[in-house]
Formats: C-alpha cells, structure tokens, sequence
C-alpha cells in the first residue's frame, strides 16, 4: 500500500516519463536533442535575421518539383528553392535600401514584350498580329478556373509574374551599382604611365629547381601552421568521409538455369487440370499457337507483345545468325537477352530502310501534347484534309503551307524533320503514329496521319539502306534472384556489419573475405550522390547525425539503377564547419606554395655580396639583362612571367641592389639602370573609360559579395 501511494503521489512525473519513452520510441535520439534545444524546429534558416519558415519552404519545393515534371530530385529542388529564397530576401534589404519600387505597368510591359507572348498563337488576332486584350481575356480565364478550384495554371502565372519582377528589380539594381563606378583622368593618367613605362635593368636569378626538393620537406607541423595563420581562407564546410561494401543482389547460376528451363517449358503444348471444364485441356506452347498477344497475357509473360520490326545487328551477336537463317513459323531458343531467358517465334520478314527523310505540316488541336491550339479535333481533322488536297501534287505548295502554319523547328525549313533513324523513331521518345507511316510507306508517299500532337500531313521525302528487318513473337522470363540468394546475400551483408559492430576493422574483414572496398570522401550536409552509389541521401544524414562517431557503421537497402543491392557503410572522416582540415585538395593548393617559400629560404643564404657580379658568382649563375620591360607585360628574358618581380622593379632607386624578391620561378636580385616613361597625351579618356569598363565588367560579382557579406544560417540539413 505504501508503495502505491507513492506511486500516486508522483503520478504526473510518471506521466511524463512515459510521453518521453513514447517520444523516444517514435523519434531517433537527435530529434529528442532537437525537442529540448533552443533551435527553431519551425525554421528552415535565417538571412540576416530573418526567418524562413519551414512549412512554406516544404510547399515551395513540393511546387518546384511539381512544375519541373518529375525530373529533379529532392535535394535539386530543395537547393533550387533555397538559392532563389537567399536571392530574394539579401536583393530585398539593398532594394529598400536604394528606395527601388518595380511598378504593375513595369511588370506588364516587361511580360508582353516577351517572345513567348507576342509569338503565341493564343494572343494574336486573324492578321497574324499580338493582340493585348486577348492577353488579357486568357488571364482573366485563368483567374476564374483558379476560383473554380483549378487552380495550377493561375499559379504558375503569378509565378512567371514575381519571377519578371524580381528580374526588374535586380536589373535596376545593378544599374544603379554600375552608375556608381567611375574614374578620373588622373588616375586614367597614371594607369598609362603605370603601365607603359619601360624598365630597363640586370638581374640575377636562382630558379627554384636549383634546390633539391629533398631540402624543402614540409613537416604537418608546419602545414598545420600556415593553414592556421591563413584560417579565413581555409575554413571550409562541415564533411564527412565514409567506406562501404556493396552486395549486389543478383540471380545465382541455380537462378539462372531455373528460368530457362520455366522458358522451355512454354514451348510445346502441354496438359493441365481445367477446373471450369472438370477435366485435363491442352494448352498451346509458343510452337502452335497463333493468338500471340493472348499466348504471352496468359502464361504471364515478363514482356509483353511486341510489334516492332528489328534488324540483325539490334540482337545478340549469339543469336542473331539462328534468327536470321530461320523461316516464319520457326522457333530460336531459349537464349538469354539483357537479363531475360527469352523463346522467340518468327512472324515475319520484312525489307526495312535503316533511315527515313520526312516532311511534316502540323494542325494540332485543343488538348494535344503541347498544344496552344483553340480548335476543336474536327475542326483540326478538317483544316489537314484541306492542306491535302491543295499539296498532295504540289511540292512547291507543300513547301509554303509549311513554312506558313507549322511552329516547330521545321518552320523555314518547308516542313522538314531531317533524317530519322530506325532506333530513333521507334524509341519512346517518338510518335509510333507517325513513325509507324514512314517506315512503312514508300517514298513519295503523302497522308493525313493523327499522332498524339494532332493531325500531320506527312509526306515521305527519301527512304536509304533498306535492310532484311524480324518480327517475333518472343516469350521472356526475368533472371530474378531468388528468395534462397537474396538471404545468403542478406546474411553475408548483416556478417559483416555485425563484425563491424564488434569492433573489427573493414580493411581486415575486407581482405580476409576478399571484399571490395569503396570511399567516398569530403561529402557535404546537403548532398545526395556517392560515388558508385548514385543518389543515396540516406546514407548522408546517417553519417552527418549529431550522435555519430568515428567507425560507426550501419547496413543499409539501396537502388542503383534500378538494381537493389545491401551497402554497409563506415564513418571513416569527419570535420565541422569552418574546422581546419588537411585534405588532399587543399594540399594540392599550398604544398606548391609552401615548398618554394621554404626553397627561397636556402636560396637566399647562398645570395652573398654587395654587387651583381659577386651576387651571382657566389649563387654559381651569371647576370642577365633585360630591356623595355612593362608592367603590362612582365617578361624577363629566360624566365617568363614575373609580376611581382617587375612590380618592384617598377619602384627602386636607379642604380641600386634590391633585396632578394620572390618570384613565380625562382629568387631574384635586381638593379634598374634605366626607366623611360611614355609620352604624355593630350586626354587620358581612354584609359579612364577602361578602368571604369574593367569595374562594370565584374558586376557579376555583386550578389556574389552580398552573399558573402549576409548572415545566412542554414538548417536544411536538419529536415532534408
């Protein structure tokens, strides 16, 4: 009894601690972090203070992808929407700022001054010419269908219209960033005399080379060191590096030699228990049947009915004489095709050409793929029969019609689409319609033919290469991996993230199971592809989890290509953002850097002397010259290239030793003898419109600096 009066007592402190077990059973121990913490679940990030809220950010993307058709992956839409929000917002403050308005009149003007406007057959009156109120009259209709629930098009037009504005305001912005941007003609005066003043001198030059590479070896202390003393430009963003084992789950031999033999086994009739008729029925193989659609329906094939006509070489190289050498009505296989144990009937024979030239006139019809077309399809049907009659004997006719009505990429060309591969026309890309009629037309041939783009009137121009093209009847079976190999694939995947787990190495496991092993280094919080993996953006937030540590490893379910296999992973590297790190890229970067610095070092304890002569004679070099030499073109002869060597040249006294400089290719020590500048010009306008030509030239970097200079805190990688 004591006890459970204790118990109710503390009922609301257990209460709470049984909604945590339920939270934590249903949330991963980051997201509990994350319930506790002060970050701002609501916000997907922040530029310069101000919020961007989580759930409008989700439906932007949802509408990105939705307008893209698919063809974008998550992570492209949510880095898509998530530059154009940065965009928007760092462009907003300096507008406001600048005191920019974009008015409606602005916006309107802009829009119907577009190509795609003013060359739409949407807005144009009977004279052919851009009419301003049927513009009008189509967005008025497409308000009112949003109204009545349909509501996409209206969207993607209001859309199109911040998308104008946004351009308006960022243009008048950079214009008025570029109206800022001037020189004087002095300083257009001092860039000629700067640049055109000839140097004359001698040097001595000791090339880096001269020092054996042996003496300049960098220790990671002093790599260590530099990238500290130069951190601004080295901090880089948070990464993570992994390894990983990939098993590929695929048929085994016993998987293989099953599915011919369930192929062979459709070949002859056979005899099976009919429970409708209560009796044994025979049932046709593919030998003797005729019905071939209903055959392969049927017996479930795993490729349906397959029309096409194909040449010799589109079939494996070890079948293809069997098919070729057969008659119609005979049977080649059972033979294995791009993952498939096929059985193939001959249909037919037919003399194909390899390629088709056509000419095309298209009335397309309200409702057709890609069609701006008000007419109705009978309306569409009865202007092509009437194009017909007038140039079914008449090329020149054809030609204008042509030119005159069609809108594709045919248009000046009197209607003509180009050569047409077999493989391009029957591909999925391609009307079957109107591949199917000049494939099977003689040249000259000339019809009305409705394709999914409206009624063509296609004329066959010039057909080449005709060729013995097949037609079968082929019942196929997917080489599938069985329920017995993808558990022996399975369990060799879970072995090796088991041994993992407790505490082998993958380079020992691998080698002991003779097991690839594949990396994939410095990847980045937001990305979603992996080398060898393709997309796998679970496998990014796994290793990028706030409890994740240094060889934690995790078996994962993957698709590549289509293909599934088992992947188990290990976090092999791991550095934060803005952290030091020592990369092979940044490496590449400085060791260069780094090693002539410590080159130069030794070189200039062998310089020795007050004069040229001594200076070389101890450095074992001899003393060059060099003459009319520019800072608009730095070249000393037998060097090259060395700005910074002329640069200093360009400011010592005459007649004195200079220091030892550093320079592209070794460590020189100089003395001016002579500096003629040029004449002097009656207007420095020239010079002063290039240096102000040069500064407008990189307004390109503008939202490149304002980026820069923003406070932008980024959470994506917490909810993506």
């Amino acid at each position: 009894m004591a006890i459970l009066s204790k118990i109710r007592d503390r009922s609301m402190f257990l209460i709470l601690i049984v909604g945590l077990a339920l939270f934590a059973f249903v949330l991963d121990p980051s997201s509990i972090q994350q319930f506790f913490s002060s970050a701002k679940t609501n916000s997907i990030g922040e530029v310069n203070g101000e919020n961007i809220d989580r759930e409008e950010f989700a439906k932007l993307v949802e509408n990105y992808k939705t307008q893209s058709g698919g063809r974008v992956t998550q992570m492209q839409a949510v880095n898509a929407v998530w530059n154009n929000l940065v965009g928007e917002k760092i462009f907003q403050a300096q507008l406001e700022q600048a005191g920019i308005v974009v008015g409606e009149k602005d916006i309107w003007d802009a829009m119907v001054s577009l190509p795609e406007i003013q060359n739409s057959p949407l807005f144009k009156n009977e004279a052919g010419l851009f009419n301003e109120e049927k513009l009008k009259e189509y967005i008025a209709n497409m308000k009112v269908d949003a109204e009545a629930g349909n509501s996409q098009a209206w969207l993607n037009w209001l859309e199109t219209e911040k998308s104008i504005k946004q351009n308006l305001e960022r243009q008048a912005y950079t214009t008025l960033v570029s109206a800022g941007l001037g020189a004087s003609l002095k300083e257009g005066e001092r860039d000629y005399l700067y640049q055109n003043t000839k140097i004359d001198g001698q040097f001595v030059y000791v090339p880096y080379s001269s020092v054996d590479d042996n003496l300049a070896k960098l220790s990671k202390e002093e790599i260590q060191t530099y990238l500290e003393k130069n951190a601004k430009r080295f901090k880089s963003e948070a990464t993570r590096s992994i390894e990983y084992v990939k098993f590929d789950i695929v048929p085994s031999e016993t998987d293989d030699e099953y599915a011919k033999t369930e192929v062979t086994n459709f070949l002859n009739d056979r005899e099976e228990f009919s429970n409708v008729a209560n009796a044994t029925v025979k049932i046709p193989g593919l030998k003797n049947t005729d019905n071939y659609e209903a055959f392969l329906s049927d017996n479930k094939s795993d490729l349906g009915i397959d029309n096409g006509y194909y040449y010799k070489n589109q079939f494996p190289a070890a079948i293809a004489d069997s098919i070729f050498s057969a008659s119609a009505g005979d049977i080649v296989g059972p033979y294995k095709d791009n993952g498939f144990y096929k059985i193939s009937k001959i249909v037919d024979f037919q003399q194909l050409p390899d390629s088709v030239k056509a000419s095309h006139i298209l009335i397309p019809y309200a409702g057709a793929v890609r069609s701006a077309s008000i007419k109705t399809k009978e309306e569409a049907k009865k202007t092509a029969d009437s194009i017909f009659a007038l140039v079914k004997n008449d090329k020149t006719k054809y030609t204008e019609i042509a030119d005159e009505v069609n809108t594709d990429g045919t248009k000046g060309k009197g209607g003509d689409i180009g050569w047409i591969r077999k493989d391009q026309a029957f591909s999925a890309s391609f009307d079957k319609d109107f591949a199917n009629y000049i494939y099977k037309n003689p040249t000259g041939s000339i019809a009305v033919v409705e394709t999914a783009f409206g009624f063509h009137v296609i004329k066959v121009d010039e057909q080449k290469q005709a060729e013995n093209a097949v037609k079968l009847a082929t019942f196929a079976r997917l080489i599938d991996p069985s329920d017995a190999t993808e558990n022996s694939i399975f369990e060799k995947a879970e072995t090796l993230a088991a041994n993992l787990a407790n505490g082998e190495k993958l380079e020992d496991v691998a080698k002991k199971e003779n097991y690839t092993v594949q990396s994939a280094m410095n990847l980045k919080v937001l990305e979603e592809n992996i080398p060898g993996l393709n997309t796998q953006r679970q496998i990014v937030i796994w290793a990028f989890a706030n409890e994740r540590e240094l060889g934690d490893s995790k078996r994962f379910d993957v698709d590549v290509d289509g293909k599934r296999s088992y992947v188990v992973v290990v976090l092999k590297g791991k550095s934060e953002k803005d952290g030091l790190v020592v990369n092979s890229e940044i490496l590449s970067k400085i060791q260069p850097e780094l090693i002539n610095k410590k080159k130069a070092a030794l070189i200039k304890e062998k310089i020795k002397g007050t004069t040229l002569d001594e200076i070389a004679k101890n450095a074992n070099t001899t003393v060059s010259a060099t003459s009319s030499v520019t800072l608009a073109s730095p070249l000393l002869p037998g060097v090259g290239n060395e700005p910074a060597v002329v640069g200093a040249m360009s400011t010592l006294k005459l007649n004195e030793v200079s220091k030892p400089i550093d320079g592209n290719m070794g460590v020189f020590v100089v003395k001016i003898n002579k500096r003629d500048a040029p004449i002097k010009l009656d207007n420095y306008e020239t010079f002063r419109n290039r240096i102000i030509n040069n500064l407008k030239a990189r307004s390109f970097q503008l939202f490149q600096v304002l980026e820069e200079t923003a406070e932008i805190k980024d959470f994506r990688g917490q909810f993506y």
